[in-house]
């Protein structure tokens, strides 16, 4: 097993199992909300530039 994901495979991963661009929205709003920290880590796991973190972390 390789030791990340990238953020495209991870939107593929949520489009497979059904989640439209406002399900994935919530899924980062719930997120953000109930555990910033480990949103912000997970983010940088998923190899995120600190742009795209701060863009994400925004919705």
């Amino acid at each position: 097993m390789k030791g990340a994901v990238t953020i495209a495979e991870w939107i593929d991963r949520f489009r497979a199992v059904g989640l439209d661009e406002l399900a994935m929205r919530k899924w980062h709003r719930l997120f953000e909300e109930e555990n910033p920290e480990g949103h912000q880590r997970f983010l940088e796991w998923l190899g995120a530039s600190p742009e795209q973190i701060a863009d994400i972390r925004k919705m």
